[in-house]
C-alpha cells in the first residue's frame, strides 16, 4: 500500500509541475497547508483521502478518481460474481406450457 500512496503522490507532484503550479499556489487553492501538500506528493499514509481528492480537483482529475472502484474495473468480483452464476434458469411453477 505504500508503494501506491508514493506513486499517487508522485504522479500528483508531476501533474502540479506539468501545469506550472507553484506548491503554495496549490495549497492554497485546495485549502491545506504547504506541508500536508509535501506530505501528500511524498505518499505519507497520515494525509486523508478528502485531501487526495480535493487536490485531485483542484488540478482538475477529479474524474479519474470515479473509476478507481468502477465494477468493470474488479476483474475479482467480476470472476466470483461469475462463478455464482445458475447453471440453468427454470420457469417458476405455473407459467409454463398452457394445460391442454
Amino acid at each position: 500500500m505504500i508503494r501506491v500512496l508514493r506513486k499517487l503522490g508522485r504522479d500528483m507532484r508531476d501533474a502540479r509541475r506539468r501545469r506550472r503550479i507553484p506548491v503554495a499556489v496549490l495549497a492554497e487553492r485546495a485549502g491545506i497547508s504547504r506541508m500536508t501538500l509535501n506530505k501528500l506528493e511524498k505518499g505519507d499514509g497520515g494525509v486523508s483521502g478528502g485531501t487526495d481528492a480535493t487536490v485531485l480537483f483542484t488540478l482538475g482529475m477529479i474524474d479519474r478518481l470515479a473509476d478507481l472502484a468502477d465494477a468493470r474495473h474488479d476483474e475479482v468480483g467480476l470472476a466470483l460474481e461469475e462463478e455464482r452464476l445458475p447453471q440453468r434458469i427454470r420457469l417458476p411453477k405455473g407459467t409454463g406450457k398452457a394445460d391442454g
